[in-house]
C-alpha cells in the first residue's frame, strides 16, 4: 500500500516568534507524501515574513481576514487534497517522527478513520521545559461527559469524515475543536486508535489557558455540546473530572524527561 498522503495546517496571527519553530518541526518530518497548508489571517507583525523564509516547503498559503481561528481551520479543510488532515497551531511543533508514526498506523488499518496521541504543554519562553504531560487514553463511550477530550493538535482524521459529518461549527467561539471531536466519537462513533506517545508540544499561554475567562468560556461551550450531542451534561461530574486529569497531567509535567531534540 502507498504511504497516505497527508495534509497538515497551520492556522496562525501574530505569531512571529515562534511560527518558525512550528513550521521546522513539520520540514523535519522527514514524510514525503505531505502537503503543508499555512493559513494567516492577516497578521500585523512580522509573522509572514516568517513564513515566506521557509516557503519551499509551504504547498498552499492564504493570507487574509478571516472570523477566527475555526473559521481560518474550515478554510483549510477546503483546500486540503491529502487523505488525512491534522492540525498544528502557530506556536505549537511536532515531536521528530509523528508524520510517519500516523501514517503508519493509518495504514495498519484501512477501516481507521482517526488517531490521536499524547501532547506536552512547554513554557512560552523555554519549550524545552514541560510544564503538563497530558496523557490521553483509549476512547469509550460517553468519556466526554467526565470531561475527557483528545489533545486536538494529534487528532489526525481522515479527510472523507469531515465531508461526511462537517467542519467546525463557528457558533462555538472558543470549544468549537472539542465539539468536533466529541461530534465524530461520541455521535458519530468513527472507528479511532490511541497511540501511546507524545506527538506535540505545545507552549503554555494559548487561547483557552491564556486566562480565567476563556476557560470558563471554553466549559460552557463544551456543556452546550454536550447537550446538543443528547450526552449529559453534569456539572459536578464534568468538573471534577476535568479537575482531577488536569491535576494528574501537571503531576506528569513536574516529572517528565523529554528525550526529544529540543527546537530552538
Amino acid at each position: 500500500m502507498s504511504e497516505p498522503k497527508i495534509s497538515v495546517i497551520t492556522v496562525v496571527f501574530n505569531n512571529e516568534d515562534t511560527i518558525a519553530d512550528t513550521i521546522e518541526s513539520v520540514a523535519a518530518q522527514d514524510y514525503a507524501n505531505l502537503e503543508y497548508i499555512v493559513i494567516d489571517g492577516l497578521s500585523k507583525d512580522r509573522t509572514l515574513d516568517r513564513i515566506k523564509e521557509r516557503k519551499e516547503i509551504i504547498s498552499k498559503l492564504i493570507s487574509e481576514k478571516d472570523a477566527g481561528i475555526y473559521d481560518a481551520m474550515n478554510k483549510g479543510i477546503a483546500l486540503a487534497t491529502g487523505d488525512i488532515i491534522g492540525f498544528i497551531n502557530g506556536d505549537d511543533f511536532y515531536l521528530p517522527g509523528t508524520l510517519a508514526k500516523v501514517a503508519e498506523t493509518f495504514k495498519d488499518d484501512p477501516q481507521l478513520e482517526a488517531c490521536y496521541g499524547d501532547l506536552c504543554y512547554v513554557k512560552q519562553d523555554d519549550p524545552g521545559t514541560v510544564v503538563r504531560h497530558w496523557r490521553s487514553s483509549p476512547f469509550v463511550p460517553t468519556a466526554f461527559e467526565k470531561g475527557w477530550a483528545p489533545p486536538h493538535p494529534t487528532f489526525f482524521v481522515r479527510r472523507n469524515v469531515y465531508e461526511r459529518f462537517g467542519s467546525f461549527d463557528l457558533g462555538y467561539r472558543i470549544a468549537a475543536d472539542v465539539e468536533l471531536m466529541m461530534r465524530f466519537l461520541e455521535h458519530h462513533r468513527i472507528r479511532v486508535r490511541y497511540i501511546p506517545g507524545v506527538m506535540v508540544k505545545m507552549r503554555m499561554g494559548g487561547t483557552t489557558n491564556r486566562n480565567l475567562a476563556n476557560i470558563v468560556n471554553q466549559n460552557r461551550e463544551i456543556l452546550r455540546a454536550l447537550r446538543s450531542h443528547g450526552l449529559n451534561a453534569r456539572l459536578f461530574q464534568f468538573i471534577s473530572g476535568k479537575f482531577l486529569s488536569r491535576g494528574l497531567q501537571f503531576a506528569r509535567g513536574k516529572f517528565h524527561v523529554s528525550t526529544a531534540p529540543r527546537v530552538k
